[in-house]
């Protein structure tokens, strides 16, 4: 691919602010113009592994690397020799050999994408692990640019487990200045403790504030965006088997927009209509989500173009 040693997407920790900001300007611009076609990646092959299910991270992968002018090969949960024991070291050193980027989706732990990134030819990127999603964070912060032309100063209203998209949403915006990030999260669901930790430093040395609480008595006045996600997280379990009724005031109703009547609303995708958001939400007039859920092409395109060292 070029004599630069590999470029990854592991964690959103792992980007500069300069990075993240330059991956979400890119993404905004190809979602402006729309774009359908291109050579940015021709010559290239993009690997697709995906150990779980999905629907707009794999896809959006995909249509990103052809429209981009890159040859791709899928690979299914059955499909590579570490089912056999072949360790993720080997592996990784063997697809480093005839791929130039591999996607990968594990909902298990992060360690091991950090396992294929021990070679230094081909770049991974992270599309879910148990802890973030860091390839939604980009696709959101998209989304709100394109919204409102600007993230710096913007208020969002998370509602719902402090999941690994909540992670990955907590950890960018906390470093865009002014931004006020609060978490409404049922009890023992909140933000992994490391991961809120970090977030808290960012909007410390950036000007952010990120609160979170665990009830939904106070109303939430002046927002910009509302964000709900899926209560059962893609490739999760919960313990409790009573924990419907702990999730069931975390609904994203119309309630939401009394006190903020101008605030959009933002879904990762997919969503229960009548457990984590209202059909009245999702479908009316204040609901970005399908936008949304477009614009995971474009992060994903800009992910692959910073990867290849094409930006």
């Amino acid at each position: 691919m070029n004599n630069h040693a590999a470029r990854h997407l592991i964690s959103t920790v792992d980007l500069s602010d300069a990075e993240l900001r330059a991956l979400v300007e890119r993404g905004s611009e190809l979602s402006r113009e729309s774009l359908r076609s291109g050579d940015r990646l021709a010559g290239l092959v993009v690997g697709i592994n995906f150990l779980k299910t999905s629907t707009r991270t794999r896809t959006s992968f995909s249509a990103a690397a052809l429209r981009l002018g890159a040859n791709i090969i899928s690979f299914g949960p059955d499909d590579l020799q570490i089912n056999t024991g072949e360790t993720l070291e080997d592996t990784g050193e063997v697809l480093s050999r005839m791929l130039d980027l591999l996607v990968v989706r594990s909902a298990g732990d992060p360690g091991d994408l950090r396992a294929f990134t021990r070679q230094q030819r081909m770049s991974v990127i992270n599309a879910m692990t148990a802890d973030e999603h860091p390839t939604q964070a980009v696709t959101d912060l998209i989304t709100l640019l394109c919204r409102f032309g600007r993230i710096e100063g913007l208020r969002i209203c998370y509602v719902g487990e402090g999941n690994n998209t909540a992670a990955a949403l907590a950890l960018t915006l906390s470093r865009f200045k002014g931004v006020h990030l609060r978490l409404c999260t049922p009890p023992g669901y909140g933000l992994a403790p490391a991961a809120l930790r970090r977030a808290l430093a960012y909007a410390e040395e950036s000007g952010a504030t990120v609160t979170e609480v665990h009830d939904m008595d106070t109303p939430p006045v002046g927002f910009d965006a509302f964000y709900a996600t899926r209560w059962q997280t893609t490739g999760s379990s919960k313990p409790d088997p009573d924990w419907r009724r702990t999730f069931a005031p975390f609904q994203a109703t119309t309630a939401l927009w009394d006190a903020s009547p101008d605030a959009v609303f933002l879904h990762d995708l997919p969503a229960h209509r009548g457990e984590d958001v209202t059909a009245e939400v999702l479908d009316g007039p204040h609901s970005l989500a399908f936008d949304q859920a477009e614009n995971k092409m474009y992060a994903a395109m800009s992910v692959l173009e910073w990867c290849a060292r094409r930006i």
